[in-house]
């Protein structure tokens, strides 16, 4: 049996754009058989107010979803939401009319947000004469010069006789084949921009699959609000279906989420794995069309996909852009959205209300930058330049002694976890890159990495230098002065690297700077020589530190500083806390008990007491402190030899 290898469908979404009454719902019934016009008002007033969807498919396994946004200016919020993840845009201009208020404002937001291919369909070409026509064919060729469209085909229709839909058919159908379909290997993103509910079902939301895949129980997280649910059914195109692929139209059905608990602007993903954010840094286009300068501190509507938000415009290197110029900025905005690295988005103004510009998410979750600095301006030329490897390298980068993480990474990317990690391969390989934590995987930029270790060994230099007569810094003390914003797991492997180079020595709970010996400074060789005298005067019962202090008139802290050091190099012998002995009287101590234990095999502390001359302050510590160097065993309330 001979198996025919079947094409798989090309899924793309094809929107409208136009000035009110000028025939974009008429045309999409033309193509479809759908009037996209569903609400009663809608239907009363013969004009779109909120987005309609048809499905269109054509020859060669194009199957396009087709959304039809209102031409009034007083719904171009809804229109912008119709824009957001679409391929392809039929510009609708009618032919007896001509460009019109909207037809510009579409076609500039069209452009800001990312629009690339699309072509210019003439409707009402009935009512006119050719001379007419070929009039407007003109005007249309000079108003779409320099924008995506120029060039674009121009094609005359009748939505009422039915006239060029074949030819609008064929020209959508070699659009197709040039654009891209979208990629369904990184997380899903669903934004929404209709809810509603189905008797037996319950809530039930739309929206145009911007990336990934979504399954039919799939656990699902709503942002910004985060709640948590799981998808009962899905829908594309109307049809249902297990699965929805990236630049499908979708309806999927939540549960767990009633209907008043989600909205348009809201985004359906993947339990988990995306964050909303409330600042991120962007690269801006003034319109040329814009009445006047767009000001530093400018409060904004954004628009990217279906959300709508206010915004704060934080200019980097200017106080103001000119109408026509471009540059970086940050958006701070009002409430959270999901947005990441690549999303379109138009700003509009209040008053008037009209669309002024866009522009290009570069860092959705950026760490905190300071107004006309080149290294702000520079990481971001970088970012809105760059390829995968140089996006990641400069996000991980810009993230200073913080380090990024590989979620973090796919987070603000929105790129697949593949992607991410053949992002990371060569950076790595390079050594550009750096992972210092295995789990979770957690990177450094070389000289993040670099400048870790640096301030490490500055403050173990300068710890040793105000205590000249410690022999290193503990492990724990050290880790403290990493700074705040580092991961604690970042102090094992700078440590290693240190270790490695050479520069320190780590030694159980200590770091040592490798080649010092701790000593005492000259002006404080007198206070050593001091101590010894005493403890070598006090014979086998030396002086306490309390003592020592008073005799040598010197502060408990230093006295024992010195005996400390005393002890290491081996001028003191440490008993306790507070007893130290000079050498020889705590060895005539010492062989005393061993010949002791060797001739009778025992003692007891009356008789160790009667053996050495010492009181019970001395005695009952020196017992211990031959307990814990493993000299002795106590067995009861006698002592015997440990054999070696």
């Amino acid at each position: 049996m001979c198996f025919r290898h079947i094409k798989p469908m090309k899924n793309l979404i094809l929107g409208t754009a136009g000035h009110i009454d000028h025939g974009k719902t008429s045309l999409v019934k033309a193509l479809t058989g759908v009037d996209t016009d569903r609400l009663p008002e809608e239907k009363s007033r013969g004009i779109t107010i909120e987005l309609g969807f048809a499905n269109l498919e054509l020859p060669g396994g194009i199957n396009f979803g087709i959304v039809d946004v209102p031409g009034h200016e007083r719904f171009i919020r809804s229109m912008v939401a119709g824009v957001g993840g679409m391929d392809i845009v039929m510009l609708v201009i009618a032919a007896d009319e001509g460009v019109m208020p909207q037809t510009r404002e579409h076609l500039e937001i069209c452009q800001l947000l990312g629009v690339k291919k699309g072509l210019v369909a003439l409707t009402k070409s009935d009512l006119v004469e050719q001379d007419w026509l070929n009039l407007v064919r003109e005007e249309v060729s000079a108003f779409t010069a320099g924008s995506f469209l120029e060039g674009a085909p121009v094609v005359p229709v009748s939505a009422r006789t039915g006239a060029g839909i074949d030819a609008l058919r064929a020209e959508l159908g070699k659009l197709a084949v040039e654009v891209e379909q979208k990629r369904s290997d990184g997380p899903f993103r669903l934004p929404v921009d209709r809810v509603f509910t189905v008797a037996g079902f319950g809530t039930v939301v739309t929206g145009t699959l911007l990336s990934g895949q979504v399954s039919v129980g799939d656990e699902v997280e709503i942002l910004p609000s985060g709640l948590v649910g799981r998808i009962r059914g899905v829908q594309a195109h109307g049809s249902k279906a297990e699965k929805g692929m990236a630049g499908q139209r979708l309806a999927l059905n939540l549960q767990g989420i009633d209907r008043d608990q989600v909205q348009r602007g809201d985004v359906v993903t993947p339990r988990g794995v995306y964050l909303a954010t409330r600042i991120v840094d962007v690269h801006l286009d003034h319109l040329k069309s814009s009445p006047r300068e767009l000001k530093h501190r400018s409060t904004l509507r954004l628009h990217s996909a279906t959300y709508e938000v206010s915004a704060k415009l934080v200019l980097f290197d200017k106080d103001s852009l000119e109408p026509g110029e471009g540059g970086f900025a940050q958006l701070r905005l009002e409430h959270p959205v999901l947005l990441l690295n690549g999303d379109p988005f138009v700003l509009r103004s209040a008053s008037p209300s009209a669309t002024i510009a866009g522009g290009t998410i570069l860092d959705p979750a950026p760490p905190s930058r300071r107004r006309r600095t080149v290294e702000a301006i520079e990481l971001l030329e970088s970012l809105a330049t760059g390829e995968e490897s140089g996006i990641i390298a400069k996000m991980v980068s810009g993230s200073l002694l913080s380090g990024l993480s590989f979620s973090d990474l796919v987070k603000r990317t929105g790129l697949s976890a593949r992607r991410v990690e053949s992002a990371l391969a060569p950076l790595l390989t390079a050594g550009g890159i750096i992972q210092v934590v295995r789990e979770p995987r957690i990177y450094l930029s070389r000289e993040g990495f670099s400048s870790l270790c640096e301030l490490l060994s500055h403050e173990l230099h300068a710890y040793l230098e105000n205590n000249p007569l410690k022999d290193g810094m503990s492990k724990e003390e050290l880790k403290t002065r990493l700074p705040a914003r580092s991961d604690q797991r970042f102090f094992a492997p700078c440590l290693a690297a240190l270790e490695k180079e050479g520069n320190v020595k780590a030694e159980r709970e200590l770091v040592k700077l490798t080649g010092r010996k701790a000593e005492a400074v000259a002006d404080q060789a007198v206070i050593q020589q001091g101590i010894e005298q005493e403890l070598i005067a006090g014979d086998c019962e030396p002086h306490s530190l309390k003592e020592l202090c008073d005799i040598l008139r010197i502060p408990e802290k230093l006295a024992l500083e010195h005996l400390n050091l005393l002890s290491r190099e081996g001028r003191a012998i440490k008993i306790k806390s507070d007893i130290f002995y000079a050498p020889a009287p705590f060895t005539l101590i010492q062989e005393k008990l061993i010949d002791h234990l060797k001739e009778k095999g025992e003692i007891t502390p009356g008789e160790f007491r009667d053996l050495t001359g010492l009181s019970r302050k001395f005695m009952i510590p020196l017992l211990e402190y031959f307990d814990a160097q493993k000299i002795t065993i106590r067995v009861g309330d006698k002592r015997i030899l440990r054999k070696r």
